[in-house]
């Protein structure tokens, strides 16, 4: 109760009530525990019987050590150092080398948590989003592939971005230890469309048509098609990538994602039998036209001011979709994209956007598509800003645990759950909390998520 001095009121003051203040405040402190544990000695046995702690105490640190500094690192993105600094603030006594222990091992139900988050996104929705940032480990160039929508965020590091290793991470498999080859008539079909010489699809379809190949057989097949090996090496990877993509499309033990919105790196492409546009994507190509002459500029402005004009228009769409919109729409696009400005490097960049109609127009086909790909852009900024105070991860179970724990706490924050208190559930094995995977789960079926039929 805070009350007023009645010394300062006048005579004519009259009590009026309360007023509520809520002051938050925060209260960090030790709390050590000791424990004393029974010792019995079977000489008949020669054994020793000692007692055991709790199940959620495991060595000398208790989960709300641990939890902490979980949360310290991976949702306060602090750094090692600093975290050992900040429990010595607090007489935590703890040596670096722990602190790196608790942060990298005897994580497994973390990453089957990660693997459960990722599953369940791709079921939430009708489409996923996708994009990639680099990465470093252990002084060597890496990259993280984000995998996304409104309901998750998943993180992969991979040595390379190339089409397999996206086809792999999209499988849940980074490392690729499960890809198959399948090769019926999609497949022959996919490797005429890079442009593989019929002789030589052909002759592949005489080998392996309606086989499904492991890694061992492919690299087989592949040697008895070009036994020297500096030769075919583009031929060898488009055989490789068509014979994978159709697997995916196969599968059926895992979610395949019907839409995926990227931008257009070469990577993205055909993975997926329906490919999204990212808009905002596009417009910065725009942006890199640096016209000198004046009516250039002009003629430049005039055309972003069109360009945005009709995206407020396609979202506008999306709001209140109707057919009659798709068809007029889809005719204004052609119309806009076919503009001659007479400044050739602008017209040749609305020829390349022309280009990508159908997959700039995927939302008049599936309103719930995003026009942008800013979903996967945030999450590879939160890899960014993990990179800056971590410069490089230097082990495989360092570099494992980072893309678990990052998956984690975004996707966390996705679904306004507290990551510390998540964390400290699982770490002090109560579980009473739902597993993000339920959540997403959940509200992928209040909000109409994807059915896979």
């Amino acid at each position: 109760m805070c009350e007023v001095d009645k010394d300062i009121l006048p005579d004519d003051a009259v009590f009026k009530g309360y007023q509520d203040v809520v002051v938050q405040e925060i209260v960090i402190k030790t709390d050590n525990v000791e424990y004393r544990k029974e010792i019995y000695y079977s000489p008949s046995q020669n054994k020793t019987y000692m007692g055991k702690t709790p199940s959620e105490i495991e060595g000398e640190f208790g989960p709300g050590v641990k939890s902490t500094i979980l949360t310290l690192k991976h949702v306060a993105n602090v750094s090692e150092s600093k975290i050992h600094e900040f429990l010595g603030n607090f007489n935590i006594h703890i040596a670096p080398s722990t602190i790196s222990r608790i942060l990298t091992k005897n994580k497994e139900i973390f990453h089957q948590e990660k693997a459960d988050i990722f599953r369940a996104g791709l079921l939430s929705t009708g489409y996923q989003q996708m994009d990639d940032t680099s990465s470093n480990v252990h002084s060597q160039n890496h990259y993280a592939q984000i995998v996304c929508n409104p309901y998750y965020t998943a993180y992969f590091t991979t040595p390379r971005k190339d089409r397999l290793t996206v086809l792999d991470v999209l499988r849940s498999d980074p490392d690729g230890e499960s890809r198959s080859y399948c090769f019926n008539e999609e497949a022959f079909g996919m490797m005429a469309e890079f442009r593989l010489s019929k002789k030589l699809i052909g002759r592949l379809r005489d080998l392996i048509s309606g086989k499904t190949l492991d890694e061992s057989q492919m690299q087989e097949l592949l040697e008895i098609i070009y036994p020297t090996p500096d030769k075919g090496k583009i031929n060898r990877i488009r055989i490789m990538e068509a014979g994978a993509i159709v697997a995916y499309h196969q599968q059926t033990d895992f979610p395949v994602i019907p839409v995926l919105l990227t931008d257009d790196a070469p990577q993205f492409k055909l993975l997926t039998y329906e490919q999204a546009l990212c808009w905002v994507h596009d417009g910065r190509n725009y942006k890199k036209l640096h016209p000198v002459v004046p009516v250039h500029r002009e003629k430049l402005e005039e055309f972003l001011g069109t360009y945005w004009d009709y995206y407020r228009k396609l979202l506008e769409f999306k709001e209140t979709p109707n057919s009659d919109e798709t068809t007029r729409l889809s005719a204004e696009f052609s119309s806009l994209f076919s503009t001659k400005t007479g400044y050739p490097a602008l017209d040749d960049r609305i020829t390349k956007t022309l280009a990508k109609k159908s997959e700039l127009l995927i939302a008049l086909k599936y309103p719930e598509v995003p026009l942008h790909n800013n979903e996967s852009e945030l999450g590879a900024r939160a890899q960014v800003r993990r990179r800056d105070v971590s410069l490089h991860t230097m082990t495989e179970d360092g570099t494992k645990a980072n893309d678990t724990f990052l998956t984690i706490v975004e996707t966390a924050k996705k679904l306004s759950v507290s990551a510390y208190a998540y964390i400290h559930d699982r770490v002090s094995k109560r579980f009473c909390m739902p597993s993000l995977a339920e959540i997403i789960r959940a509200k992928g079926v209040l909000e109409g998520g994807y059915d896979p039929g």
